[in-house]
């Protein structure tokens, strides 16, 4: 009965009319829950609503998706017009294009698609390889005739999509809709939506749950399958997927309905249905079936689709069945959809966070990678160094490096830095000396001595500058000791640091920058050490850096020094008898600046006599309030 309608409906699609404002004003209403869905109880986000009516039939809420490379190739391939079948197949696989439903549907969705040359593709496709459309490709492809005014071409398709057994989608019919009742075409507007109406979008669905609870109420046998016969349905891909989507809890008998369907005449398999059956079969906890359907599906000419392979993938590595994974990886990559760069680090990334670092299997999959001509890069190591770091593995670093490498990745200076610096902030003393015994690299040793600063084990961090010293030299080191006295100092070891930067400078010919001097200068004179303090400043002196008045004057004898120490800090910065005369007169004013007037006047007595005498000096003395400027004045 309801075929017969739907006939009556179709044949009708061509009668001439005219448009009847009641007519429209009834399609409008019906339509319009369907345009425009109550708002829901949240704050709308701007960018659900300005994607919320885009050009798919689907109405997809999410952002068009940029073609893909494939897609794009695709599209210039069938531009001109009048070129044969053959022409084309050579142009395909010239360009190694292969055609899968995935690529029709990516093809289709894009709204820069020219609708000339989505119809040349549609055609061709369905004529040389028409298990590739699925109802979703007859809906797109509908939308875009409907969308352009083609009337005839519109009711053309939907004929041939009932006579598959397609509804039409929610989609396509507002688009067609739309189109029609702008150009005043209220009789087909009507008939499109009695067509709908009818449940021609949501037939399969119905028919799929029936189909569905019949097998999964009762064990097979003959009498499930007089009443699955008694239905009288036409089996099309999309009902067949669907019925299996249902099944996907039982999957034995799931397995039974794909078996009868075929074997009973009802439906050949194409790759969709093949598909499903894929995917129902994953959801079992042992994966034999899975693998022998596999090849059997391979074994018929069928290609695993990009959604199957993802939606497996998730289903293994979530049940911590990574063999089957990386099987998994390895079939698609021998396949027509090969999976992308980012598989593999995915892969890579879950091998090395498993309880067992299995080395064969990231070996296996480096090996499957570089032999479909994939490159690793700098990402690839990347990724993999941070999984190893979050799971606390840097221990494996150096097994994984190999294994990188004699895939064809050598790792370039910033990622053997960034290694090193892991490695020492990881307290991985052995492997980070195992990592550095071919590195040539002062930047990559730098790295390292941070990483164990970083750790605060100064202990292993200054055993390995002294390495770095032996095999760099002391002349390129400045900036990884520099880090390492400054950490000394961090830590309040300042004493250490003094000693180190002795052996250093004694025994090794280093040259310190002139901060690190006077970092550690500041923290001896913080604890009170004024004689180390004096003896950094003689290697400064010898290495031509001026003394650190800051530190001395402001920082330690203004405040807390006695005359004698500012009279042997004096002898001691200079190589002469006396220091220059600013010398004398920044320490007196120094300690006239905080209030020390007994200091001043004691380290002028010890001062020589022509400071001693000095006007400007004297003058110090002989205000009782501030200059404002900054130079305080106290009267004798």
């Amino acid at each position: 009965m309801r075929n017969q309608c739907m006939r009556l409906l179709l044949l009708r699609c061509h009668a001439p009319s005219r448009p009847h404002i009641s007519q429209v004003h009834h399609f409008r209403s019906f339509t319009s829950s369907l345009l425009h869905p109550p708002a829901p109880r949240v704050t709308p986000n701007p960018f659900f609503l300005r994607h919320h009516f885009t050009s798919s039939p689907e109405l997809s809420v999410d952002p068009p998706k940029p073609p893909s490379d494939e897609a794009v190739l695709l599209a210039n391939i069938f531009a001109e017009p009048g070129r044969s079948s053959d022409e084309i197949k050579l142009d395909l696989d010239s360009k190694n294009v292969g055609i899968t439903h995935d690529l029709v549907l990516s093809f289709l969705k894009n709204p820069e698609t020219d609708p000339e040359v989505a119809k040349r593709v549609f055609d061709w496709v369905l004529e040389s390889q028409g298990e590739k459309l699925s109802s979703k490709s007859y809906n797109w492809m509908l939308g875009i005739l409907g969308s352009r005014g083609s009337v005839n071409e519109t009711w053309g398709l939907i004929w041939d999509m009932k006579n598959k057994g397609y509804g039409v989608s929610r989609g396509a019919f507002v688009r067609i809709s739309e189109k029609f009742l702008k150009d005043g075409l209220s009789d087909d507007v009507e008939k499109l939506k009695e067509l709908y109406a009818c449940g021609s979008a949501s037939c399969k669905k119905n028919e799929a749950t029936t189909i569905s609870n019949i097998i999964r109420g009762q064990v097979w046998g003959d009498d499930v399958e007089k009443q699955l016969k008694e239905l009288n349905v036409k089996y099309t891909s999309d009902l067949v997927t669907r019925v299996l989507e249902n099944l996907k809890i039982e999957p034995n008998k799931a397995i039974i309905f794909f078996r009868w369907v075929q074997e009973s005449g009802l439906f050949n398999h194409n790759e969709r249905s093949f598909n499903a059956m894929a995917r129902v079969l994953a959801e079992e906890d042992h994966s034999k079936k899975f693998w022998r359907f596999s090849n059997e599906m391979r074994g018929e000419g069928h290609e695993m689709e990009r959604k199957t392979y993802v939606h497996i993938l998730d289903r293994f590595v979530k049940r911590k069945m990574i063999e089957d994974a990386v099987s998994l990886y390895e079939f698609a990559m021998i396949g027509g959809n090969k999976p992308s760069v980012n598989d593999c680090t995915f892969l890579l990334k879950k091998i090395v966070v498993s309880k067992e670092l299995d080395m064969d299997l990231f070996m296996k999959v480096l090996g499957i990678f570089k032999a479909s001509g994939n490159v690793l890069s700098v990402a690839n190591l990347d990724a993999v160094i941070k999984s190893l770091t979050s799971v606390g593995k840097m221990n494996e670093c150096n097994r994984i490096l190999l294994a990188m490498e004699k895939a064809g990745y050598v790792p370039c200076g910033p990622s053997r830095s960034k290694i090193a610096f892991k490695l020492g902030s990881a307290g991985k003393t052995r492997e980070a000396m195992e990592f550095m015994r071919n590195v040539s690299d002062r930047k990559t040793w730098e790295s390292l001595v941070k990483g164990c600063c970083e750790a605060r084990d100064l202990k292993v961090a200054s055993n390995i500058f002294r390495e770095m010293i032996e095999k760099e030299g002391p002349a390129s080191s400045g900036h990884a000791f520099d880090v390492l006295i400054d950490t000394y100092c961090r830590k309040n070891r300042p004493m250490d640091a003094y000693k180190f930067v002795f052996e250093m400078v004694k025994d090794k010919g280093m040259s310190p920058w002139r901060s690190t001097f006077k970092a550690l200068t500041s923290k001896l004179l913080a604890k009170n050490r004024f004689k180390e303090a004096l003896d950094v400043m003689g290697i400064m002196k010898k290495q031509d850096y001026a003394p650190d008045l800051v530190s001395f004057v402001d920082g330690y004898l203004s405040k807390k020094g006695s005359a004698d120490e500012a009279v042997e800090f004096a002898q001691a910065m200079t190589s002469k008898r006396f220091p220059a005369f600013p010398v004398f007169v920044r320490l007196i004013e120094a300690y006239i600046k905080v209030g020390r007037r007994s200091e001043a006047q004691d380290f002028l007595a010890k001062c020589p006599s022509h400071v001693k005498n000095n006007a400007d000096v004297l003058n110090l003395f002989c205000s009782g309030n501030s200059d404002g400027t900054g130079k305080a004045a106290v009267a004798v």
